[in-house]
């Protein structure tokens, strides 16, 4: 089982905007936990121990206070304020081990492809269905080597253990491919030096008539 990370949570009576601002000038972060059935808790969670437990991974493992009981939860979204990025509220579902959840996972390229070659990522997020106590924070795709021409589709990813998708397993992942050149700009600069070059020797013709006059 993943270690999860314990956050300090109280129960929170008061709701609406003044009651959240009020949280967070004491440095309190308002949550609600989503419950198997159907029940909502609202906490107020430690803003910084928060930030620190999501700041790394969207999908972070958590334990709250419920009603006095501990309780296992998985991060499901998170408001922030759109200048200073600071947590302004988030939701949680709780969850059980053993439990299956659909979460989002980002795509980390690793390796080196053959040289002169580029790595193209299509899919930056995969979609999966893990145990809710072992989520990986990424999914690892190996390019080392790889070469030109190389796609690497859904159905091609080795996932975790008890790591499932749905995705199509056609839709390209990473592709290697060589990196195209825009000649467009090299062909413009050429014609312009050609047309500049013509301008000075016609200017160079006119001058040599005028000094023979």
């Amino acid at each position: 089982m993943v270690d999860s990370v314990k956050l300090t949570s109280e129960t929170r009576e008061d709701f609406g905007k003044g009651a959240a601002r009020r949280l967070r000038r004491e440095g309190k972060v308002p949550a609600v936990v989503y419950g198997h059935g159907g029940e909502t808790a609202h906490l107020a969670l430690n803003a910084h121990e928060t930030f620190l437990a999501v700041r790394y991974n969207a999908n972070a493992l958590v334990t709250v206070k419920v009603d006095g009981k501990s309780q296992l939860a998985l991060v499901r979204d998170i408001q922030r304020h759109p200048m200073t990025w600071d947590i302004e509220h988030i939701d949680l579902i709780g969850v059980r081990k053993g439990e299956k959840v659909e979460v989002t996972i980002p795509v980390t390229v690793i390796g080196e492809p053959a040289p002169g070659t580029v790595v193209t990522t299509d899919v930056l997020q995969l979609v999966v269905q893990a145990d809710a106590t072992a989520i990986p924070e990424t999914i690892e795709i190996d390019v080392e080597g790889k070469e030109e021409g190389t796609q690497i589709r859904v159905g091609d990813i080795v996932f975790p253990e008890s790591v499932t998708t749905e995705m199509d397993p056609e839709d390209l992942v990473v592709s290697v491919n060589v990196p195209q050149v825009d000649t467009s700009i090299e062909e413009a600069d050429a014609a312009l030096a050609a047309e500049q070059s013509a301008e000075g020797e016609a200017e160079g013709e006119e001058k040599s008539e005028e000094d023979s006059e």
